[in-house]
């Protein structure tokens, strides 16, 4: 089976980890990546064994097919409208679009040319959120009626290099942070009906401790601190809490409420993690891990320790439905109706009031064993 040729564009941090793990997966090959910066591309292609190209002759390359855009997130739509034009798939980082109107652009343009777009986040394929899922769809916790959801810490500014973007508007802990947790939640439970939130910034400004620019002050202008409650199709209530305001705190990542127990979901952006289940007598007992390929430890963080990290599954499951002529999992369909959650909002938090989605979507297909072998090389 011939491989599609994979390109990337953006150099950045994130760049290391899929071009780390693409060889893991079948039917795809990165034959390039690219930068505005062209010293980055090179320093990348040669850390990895691939060509570096400008983004011009990317783009015009026979054997790209698909296109990972990994820029900053104000640069997504138009580099993957440059994508689409010039004939090739697109996978994008999160958020896939920073407006809904944006996103909606991108379906209309690639639909109209038959390619296909995906979007990151893919750790909801992880094996622990995937067990999560089978718990969920066995009917063990019965119909999930609320939950609760939580992603808290004090900023990027700590630890990232250039942490600017990430108090701009279209950062902030719900587009930053958020995706991960509300595509695991459309993983779970299904799409959002409306949504409510408050928002608010402690800091007009932030003070980066990191290097190389420790010291240096930086502006704050989108909010810091968001609290959300989400109202599914399915009847089912969910408060989410994203914040960079918060020193400490003692919540969970995610627990959701059924009529028969609950669940305690690990934090959706690692792949792997504990998964607890209680019934009605409220006893919480951890779930025996089962062998999905995607839980099976192959990283190592100091913040995280011993983890699993299969990023890139996302883009092995599109090229496979391309190839299939299936919905992908992490399709433009599910990751439109993301971005509109998030920055509903955000918007409901500037207007005090209700905001009622214009999108759905489905659940995606659950990845079992199989399927997930199915993907790896």
């Amino acid at each position: 089976m011939a491989k599609l040729g994979i390109g990337i564009i953006g150099c950045g941090n994130i760049s290391a980890a899929y071009l780390r793990l693409a060889p893991s997966f079948r039917g795809l090959e990165v034959r390039a990546v690219a930068d505005v910066n062209m010293d980055a591309a090179r320093a990348r292609a040669a850390e990895f064994g691939t060509k570096a190209q400008s983004v011009e002759d990317l783009l015009g390359n026979p054997a790209i097919d698909v296109v990972i855009n990994l820029t900053v997130p104000d640069a997504h739509f138009g580099v993957s409208k440059a994508i689409l034009q010039a004939g090739k798939h697109v996978y994008s980082e999160k958020p896939l679009t920073l407006t809904l109107e944006d996103g909606l652009a991108l379906r209309d343009l690639a639909r109209g040319k038959g390619l296909s777009v995906g979007c990151a986040p893919d750790t909801f394929l992880g094996g622990a959120h995937q067990m999560a899922r089978a718990i969920i769809d066995e009917g063990r916790i019965g119909t999930i009626t609320a939950g609760g959801a939580a992603v808290l810490s004090h900023g990027m500014e700590h630890w990232h290099p250039n942490p600017d973007f990430f108090f701009l508007p279209g950062g902030g802990p719900m587009l930053d942070l958020g995706p991960y947790y509300v595509a695991n939640l459309i993983n779970l439970i299904g799409p959002v009906r409306r949504v409510a939130a408050l928002t608010s910034s402690a800091s007009e400004t932030r003070t980066i401790s990191s290097e190389p620019r420790r010291g240096e002050v930086i502006p704050v202008r989108t909010p810091t601190n968001i609290h959300a409650l989400l109202d599914f199709v399915s009847g089912a209530t969910v408060t989410l809490s994203t914040s960079w305001d918060v020193w400490s705190h003692k919540r969970t990542n995610m627990e959701l409420y059924g009529t028969e127990g609950s669940i305690y979901v690990p934090d959706p952006n690692i792949f792997s993690g504990r998964v607890e289940v209680a019934g009605k007598d409220g006893r919480v007992e951890e779930v025996a891990a089962w062998d999905h390929p995607f839980g099976r430890f192959n990283s190592h963080h100091p913040s995280v320790g011993d983890h699993a990290n299969y990023r890139m599954a996302g883009l092995a499951d599109m090229v496979a439905a391309i190839r299939d002529g299936r919905d992908a999992r992490c399709s433009i369909d599910r990751a439109l109706h993301g971005v509109e959650v998030m920055t509903a909002c955000l918007k409901s938090g500037e207007e005090g009031a209700f905001v009622t989605m214009r999108t759905t979507c489905t659940r995606p297909e659950a990845l079992g064993i199989g399927e997930a072998e199915a993907l790896l090389a």
